[in-house]
């Protein structure tokens, strides 16, 4: 029975990535590695937790530093059915997925089925404390490979005036599972 929920998760993964692919291009030198948006998620960590998500390395910009970094990083927007807006590397080697893929995609898909209530019930927490510091949770591939998330900060993105923006993840800590 788990195998076929496993298959019945994985077909359902790969038919709406398929349904919300967007044509926009990676982070790159040419549009900045999307430093404005990078700006705003660590400003608004910054705000929220009293401390810098990371420190700046002196031969990459912060946002290719963010891109590229040894953490998986990804936020959503606002929408009713939040749709992810970004992923680094890391975050998108984790799901197996390529930019076009994730960007544009519900993030309730990074929740296998029978999962996705609990993450409803962490968005929530977070809309309503700000932040959370202390996430676990299982995540899926594309492949159906399941990964276990540890220790993940959680937060609510908000720009200098305080309008909302969505939210964000990051986490260095995970596990795969069998």
């Amino acid at each position: 029975m788990r195998n076929v929920l496993k298959l019945l998760a994985v077909c359902l993964f790969n038919l709406n990535i398929s349904l919300f692919m967007l044509p926009i291009d990676p982070p790159n030198p040419t549009n900045q590695f999307y430093a404005d948006h990078i700006q705003l998620l660590l400003d608004s960590y910054q705000r929220l937790l009293n401390k810098p998500l990371l420190l700046v390395a002196p031969d990459l910009t912060l946002a290719e530093q963010v891109f590229k970094g040894g953490f998986a990083l990804l936020s959503h927007n606002t929408d009713n059915e939040p749709l992810f807006n970004y992923a680094n590397v890391t975050a998108l080697h984790l799901f197996e997925l390529e930019w076009q893929e994730l960007v544009g995609m519900p993030s309730r898909l990074s929740a296998e089925p029978m999962l996705q209530m609990q993450r409803e019930q962490l968005l929530k927490e977070v809309a309503d404390k700000g932040y959370i510091d202390h996430y676990s949770g299982v995540r899926i591939a594309k492949s159906g490979k399941r990964f276990l998330i540890n220790n993940a900060v959680v937060w609510n993105v908000y720009d200098q005036q305080q309008h909302f923006y969505g939210q964000a993840a990051y986490f260095k800590d995970w596990v795969m599972m069998p």
